[in-house]
C-alpha cells in the first residue's frame, strides 16, 4: 500500500463473507459524511443528495429508493459518492456530477476494498501505465474514464451504479444514463422568457447548495457575483433557512490584477445590501505565485492533479473560509461554457446544410470577438469535426518549438513515442476527443463543462481539515438542463457575453459588474510564478528518480518546453500540457519517497 494516503472518508473492506463499513468520524462530525440506517440496508453518502441543508433526509430517500426491486430509480441532485449496503448486496453509486470520487479494488472478478481514495487502495509496485495516456490527453480525461492510477483499482463512473454481492463478488455495471435522458420536461408555456427560466433554475441550484455558514467566492465577475448575491437573497429571506454568509475573495494591490479591486468593491456591496450581517472576507494575495509549494501541492494529491499549479492561491482562500468554519463553499465555476452562447451551434448548421446562416451566425461572431470568420469557422466547425487532424496540421505549421501549435489530444512531444503506442495514447486521445465533441457538438459542450478547470481536487484533499467540499451551481443538472433546452439564438447577443444571465440578474447585478464584457485574464501569477520557480521545476525533472518517469517522458523535452512557457511562448492549452505533466513527474516521486 501507499503512504500518506489522502483521507479516506469511507472505507468497505470484504472480510470474511460480509463487508465492513468504516467512515472518518471528524468527516461525520462536520457533516460531509452521512450514515444512515433501516431494515432494509445501510447508507454511507460522502457529500450530500437532495439538498445541503436535508443530507439527513437526502441518505435515507437514496437508501429507501434502492431498496426497492425493479428499474433503477432516477439519481437525486446533488455532489455525492455512496455506499448502501443491503443484506444481499451492495450497491457503490456516483451522482452523475462525480465530484466525489469513488474507487474499488478487484481481481478475478471479486471486489475486496471501496474507497474514496484510490491512493489508499493502490500498491506503489503496479501502476496502471493505461491510466496515464488518458490523464496526458488533456484536462477532461481524468475524472471520465475508468482507469485509476493504480493496477486493480477502478473508477465508478459519473451516474454509474456498481452491483456487488455480500460477499463481494462483482454482479453488474450499470452505466449512468446519457445526458438529456434525464432532463426535465420544458416547463409549460407561462409567458416567462429565457432570462426568467435560467434565475429560476439557479436560485434552485444555489438553494440546494445552502449550509449553516455559507461562503461565496467572490471576484468581481460576473458569475460568482451572481451565485453570491442568489445566495444573500435566499438567507436574507429565509429561504435558504437561517445561516451565516461569509464573501470570500483575493485581492490583490499590485501588478494588472489591482484593476479587478473597483469590481471586487462593488461586488462585496451589493451583496451586502442584500444581506447586511454578511461578512465579507478579503485574503490579501500580492504574495502568490502558481508552482509555490509545488512538490506538496502535486505530490501529496491521491491522483495526478493538472491544476495543482494554482492550488496556492485557492488554499489560501480555504485556509480562510475553514478557520471562519464554513461548512458550504460555492463557487462560479462553469458558467463560461454553461449560459454563454453556444457557439457549437455554427457545427449544428453545418451539418443541416444551412451553409448561409452559418456564413451569417459566423461574421456576426467574428465581429463580436475580434477574430475573422476562418478563425470562427475553423475553431467551432473543422476543428469538433476533425480533431485530432486539424491539431496535427496546426503542430506542423508551428514546427521549431515545443509548445507551438500543441492542442487538447496530440501527443506532446516530450512523452515518448515508444511509450504512447505501448500503452494506447492514440486511443485515449481518439476517446477524448469524442468525449470533447461528440456527434453533436453542441450538446456535448455541457457534459465537457463538468470537467473543466476547476479546485475540486485540492478541497476532496483537504476536507477533513477544512470541513467542506466546494459546490458549483453553475453545473447543477437543473441549470445545465434550462441552457440545453433553449433556442439556439437565445442566449446569444454580439458583444455581450453571458447575455442572459445578466438579463437573470438584472435586477441584482451591480452596473459596473452587469455591463463589463471583459475581465482581467488571471495570468499574472502563472508568469511570476514560471520566473519565480521555473528553474526549481527543471532541477526536480532531471532529478526525479521512479522509473517510469524516464519511461515515460524525455525530460530535455520537458524542459525545454518550461523554457518556452518562462518566455511566454505557447498559449493556455500548451501550458495545460506542460503543467499536467509536470504534476505528473511530482506525483511519481511522492509515490516513490513515500513509499513502505
Amino acid at each position: 500500500m501507499v503512504e500518506g494516503v489522502d483521507v479516506e472518508a469511507l472505507r468497505v473492506e470484504f472480510a470474511e463473507g460480509a463487508p465492513r463499513l468504516r467512515t472518518a468520524e471528524t468527516m461525520v462530525r462536520s457533516g460531509l459524511v452521512t450514515t444512515v440506517s433501516s431494515p432494509a440496508g445501510t447508507a454511507a453518502v460522502v457529500g450530500w443528495a437532495g439538498s445541503v441543508r436535508d443530507r439527513l433526509a437526502g441518505a435515507r430517500a437514496l437508501l429507501d429508493a434502492f431498496a426497492r426491486p425493479g428499474p433503477r430509480p432516477p439519481l437525486p441532485t446533488g455532489d455525492f459518492a455512496a455506499v448502501l449496503v443491503y443484506q444481499d448486496r451492495v450497491l457503490l453509486i456516483r451522482d452523475q456530477q462525480a465530484r466525489i470520487p469513488l474507487f474499488y479494488r478487484e481481481s478475478g472478478g471479486r471486489v475486496s476494498a471501496v474507497s474514496t481514495s484510490a491512493r489508499g487502495l493502490g500498491n506503489v509496485t503496479e501502476l496502471e501505465p493505461r491510466y496515464f495516456c488518458h490523464y496526458l490527453t488533456g484536462n477532461m480525461a481524468q475524472p471520465h474514464t475508468e482507469p485509476s492510477p493504480f493496477a486493480g483499482v477502478h473508477r465508478v463512473l459519473g451516474g454509474e451504479v456498481v452491483e456487488l454481492s455480500a460477499t463481494g463478488r462483482m454482479r453488474r455495471r450499470v452505466p449512468g444514463r446519457t445526458r438529456g435522458t434525464d432532463d426535465p420536461p420544458a416547463p409549460a408555456a407561462d409567458g416567462t422568457g429565457p432570462g426568467q427560466e435560467l434565475r429560476r433554475a439557479l436560485e434552485h441550484a444555489v438553494g440546494r447548495r445552502l449550509g449553516r455558514t455559507v461562503a461565496c467566492h467572490v471576484s468581481g465577475g460576473t458569475d460568482s457575483t451572481s451565485v453570491a448575491l442568489l445566495a444573500a437573497r435566499l438567507l436574507a429571506a429565509g429561504r435558504g433557512g437561517t445561516g451565516d454568509l461569509v464573501l470570500l475573495a483575493g485581492r490583490f494591490d499590485r501588478g494588472e490584477l489591482a484593476g479587478e479591486r473597483p469590481y471586487l468593491d462593488e461586488a462585496v456591496e451589493a451583496v451586502c445590501r442584500q444581506a447586511p450581517g454578511a461578512r465579507p472576507v478579503i485574503v490579501d494575495a500580492d504574495d502568490v505565485a502558481d508552482f509555490d509549494d509545488f512538490l506538496h501541492h502535486a505530490g501529496d494529491a491521491d491522483e495526478p492533479h493538472a491544476h495543482a499549479f494554482r492550488a496556492p492561491f485557492w488554499s489560501r482562500l480555504h485556509t480562510a473560509a475553514a478557520e471562519l468554519g464554513c461548512d458550504t463553499l460555492l463557487t462560479g465555476c462553469g458558467a463560461d461554457p454553461v449560459v454563454d452562447a453556444n457557439p457549437f451551434h455554427l457545427h449544428a448548421l453545418a451539418r443541416s446544410g444551412q451553409l448561409r446562416e452559418l456564413t451569417r451566425q459566423a461574421r456576426v461572431r467574428a465581429a463580436a470577438s475580434g477574430q475573422g470568420v476562418r478563425d470562427v469557422v475553423r475553431t467551432h466547425v473543422v476543428q469538433p469535426a476533425l480533431p485530432l487532424a486539424a491539431e496535427r496540421a496546426a503542430r506542423l505549421v508551428h514546427r521549431g518549438t515545443v509548445l507551438g501549435g500543441l492542442g487538447h489530444f496530440t501527443r506532446p512531444p516530450w512523452l515518448r513515442r515508444g511509450f504512447a503506442r505501448a500503452h494506447g495514447y492514440r486511443a485515449a486521445g481518439a476517446a477524448e476527443s469524442r468525449f470533447v465533441f461528440g456527434r453533436t457538438p453542441e450538446r456535448s459542450l455541457y457534459d465537457a463543462a463538468n470537467y473543466l478547470a476547476a479546485p475540486d481536487p485540492l478541497s476532496l484533499r483537504c476536507a477533513q481539515r477544512n470541513g467542506f467540499f466546494l459546490s458549483h451551481p453553475f453545473l447543477d443538472p437543473e441549470v445545465v438542463a434550462t441552457m440545453r433546452r433553449l433556442p439556439a439564438d437565445a442566449a446569444f447577443r454580439p458583444g455581450r457575453p453571458k447575455a442572459l444571465l445578466r438579463e437573470a440578474m438584472a435586477d441584482l447585478l451591480p452596473p459596473r459588474i452587469r455591463d463589463r464584457t471583459a475581465k482581467i485574464p488571471f495570468n499574472e501569477p502563472y508568469v511570476h510564478g514560471l520566473r519565480s520557480h521555473g528553474d526549481d521545476l527543471i532541477d526536480l525533472c532531471r532529478s526525479a528518480r521512479h522509473p517510469l518517469t524516464a519511461e515515460m517522458f524525455d525530460i530535455d523535452i520537458l524542459c525545454q518546453a518550461v523554457r518556452e512557457a518562462q518566455l511566454g511562448m505557447g498559449d493556455s492549452r500548451a501550458w495545460d500540457r506542460m503543467n499536467g505533466s509536470l504534476a505528473l513527474v511530482v506525483w511519481l516521486e511522492g509515490l516513490r519517497t513515500g513509499q513502505r
